[in-house]
């Protein structure tokens, strides 16, 4: 593990290096001292939470899953906390504001995603894993083909969620103290590590909790002092805003952003399915004692989620004439991902911007801390105990494993945030789910409702979503150009899914019909019914705090 962790800081080290060198975009000439005193008195209360949560963080149970003891409400709340993102916050409201109708797609895309998780998977992840969403395949698959499988496509989801995060911290810290994007950058990997390798669950659950009341607040308040300024008329706003953009009424229609209609469908079909097959959202589901309380959890999730993206759609539109007319503010592309803290500025003053600040940053804090837990689970759960030990060791050493992961995790954090500091947190949020949606769904759902699927469609399938994805997405314009600095993109969509879902579901067909006669396929088939039960009536489902 230490060699992994020398080999890590070895890699990062030229990105680092480069990435910290003064930013091309100059920083504020002076920084705002209501916002950095509301920042501080945010972090100083985290800490608190993470020390308290250290102190009832004992057995592997509580580090992954808080022991099984979060109600259904709590964790709603915190599922919405958790994926109530930079990139839904910052990016959406940026998107909205550079390509007006355009961003709407990804608050529409995010949110229906969550209808699927409530009918078709909530129940039954509850009644059938542990920790990871690998324990839900693992249950009648191969252990440590599908496990390996589960923790490197875990792996990547984390990584590029991470540089969304990472790159809205950066950029915010930037704003409030002035400070060079890559020490901000530093500060927030910093932060993120102390919380999840002391506080785990526990920790991350509650700080998910007040961080989505505090956003949501933050956001409502904004909206409607927004709302205020036009009389309460969205036809005003609408009007003011076509007015001010140097785009016109174009913002009012589609094709802005998105000019190739694949190009929509590719990123829709990542949004809806790519939910269902986040880790880190996953994992939450095990946080509570029963399938009901499961359910709760995504009923609360979905409603103020629903309601956030409403507002992140208010913000947008509004900053187009309130902010971007306003010579002060200086939006810039180095920047263009402030526009929801500025028009807070515009608002409510700095009072308003600093509590808006301090609530992005905790959007942030919150966010990484749930994606770096999910991929310690992947590392210490899924690798280290099942596959390299074989389910032969100490939950105490399986913890600590955890932990030095976590650190790994946030070193890489900070070399991605550094790496891809110009992208837009909403574009790289997008690829997430595009992964998600290709390894992770189509293995998740064939499992838990087709008898006929067996670990060598699970392995085919998801091998080949997941490399599809990374590969298109390598080779996409958001990458091979904007970052490898290539003239021509090889694959010409931003977005992959359309092409490597379907990938994902055909690999997972074909392996299974070619391996249907083997005789593990065979007992696979079998314990179908088994899986099918329990999954159902949660007979044999122990609570997390019995494991």
């Amino acid at each position: 593990m230490r060699r992994a962790l020398l080999t890590v800081s070895v890699v990062l080290a030229p990105i680092i290096a480069r990435a910290a060198e003064p930013p091309a975009v100059p920083a504020p000439p002076a920084t705002d001292t209501t916002a950095i005193i509301m920042f501080a008195g945010f972090v100083l209360l985290t800490l608190g939470i993470t020390v308290w949560a250290a102190r009832r963080t004992r057995t592997a149970s509580d580090f992954y899953a808080a022991g099984g003891s979060i109600t259904g409400f709590q964790n709603g709340v915190a599922i919405s906390g958790d994926f109530m993102s930079a990139a839904s916050f910052l990016g959406i409201s940026a998107m909205v504001y550079a390509a007006g109708f355009d961003g709407l797609l990804y608050s529409i895309g995010f949110l229906v995603g969550w209808p699927i998780i409530m009918f078709l998977m909530a129940e039954r992840l509850r009644n059938l894993g542990k920790y990871s969403m690998a324990d839900v395949t693992a249950y009648r698959l191969q252990a440590v083909p599908v496990r390996s499988l589960s923790a490197v496509s875990s792996l990547v989801v984390v990584a590029f969620y991470l540089i969304a995060q990472m790159v809205g911290a950066g950029q915010l810290i930037q704003l409030l103290f002035g400070l060079p994007y890559g020490t901000a950058v530093l500060i927030v990997g910093a932060l993120m590590i102390l919380y999840v390798t002391f506080g785990g669950m526990i920790a991350t659950t509650w700080v998910q909790i007040i961080k989505a009341v505090l956003l949501l607040l933050g956001a409502t308040y904004i909206a409607f002092a927004a709302l205020a300024h036009f009389g309460f008329s969205l036809d005003a706003m609408f009007d003011a805003a076509v007015q001010a953009s140097p785009k016109k009424a174009a913002i009012l229609s589609p094709g802005l952003q998105f000019k190739n209609p694949v190009s929509i469908v590719s990123l829709g079909i990542a949004l809806m399915f790519g939910t269902a097959g986040l880790p880190h959202i996953l994992m939450r589901f095990f946080t509570v004692s029963d399938a009901k309380e499961a359910r709760k959890s995504v009923f609360w999730a979905t409603s103020l989620i629903g309601y956030f993206y409403i507002l992140t759609f208010i913000i947008g539109f509004a900053a187009i004439s309130m902010v971007g007319q306003d010579a002060a503010y200086r939006i810039t592309p180095g920047n263009s991902n402030m526009v929801a803290i500025f028009l807070a500025d515009a608002v409510g003053g700095s009072v308003l911007k600093g509590f808006v600040s301090a609530v992005a940053f905790a959007t942030i804090l919150a966010v990484v801390s749930g994606l770096t837990l999910a991929g310690a689970t992947a590392v210490s759960h899924d690798i280290y105990a099942s596959v390299i030990m074989r389910g032969r060791t100490a939950e105490g050493r399986e913890v600590v494993v955890s932990r030095i992961a976590t650190i790994a995790l946030g070193v890489l954090a900070i070399g991605l945030g550094l790496a891809f500091q110009k992208q837009n947190v909403a574009y790289m949020v997008g690829l997430a789910f595009a992964v998600a949606a290709s390894a992770n769904f189509p293995v998740l759902i064939l499992n838990m409702y087709w008898r006929g699927f067996n670990t060598g469609g699970a392995v085919l399938g998801g091998w080949l979503g997941l490399v599809s994805a990374v590969a298109l997405t390598v080779l996409s314009p958001g990458i091979w150009v904007k970052v490898a600095g290539f003239h021509a993109a090889i694959f010409p969509y931003d977005n992959p899914a359309l092409f490597s879902m379907p990938l994902g579901f055909l690999g997972c067909w074909l392996g299974s019909i070619l391996t249907r006669h083997s005789a593990s396929a065979r007992v696979e088939a079998a314990r179908f019914e088994g899986l099918y039960v329990r999954s159902q009536t949660g007979i044999g489902a122990e609570g997390a705090s019995a494991h």
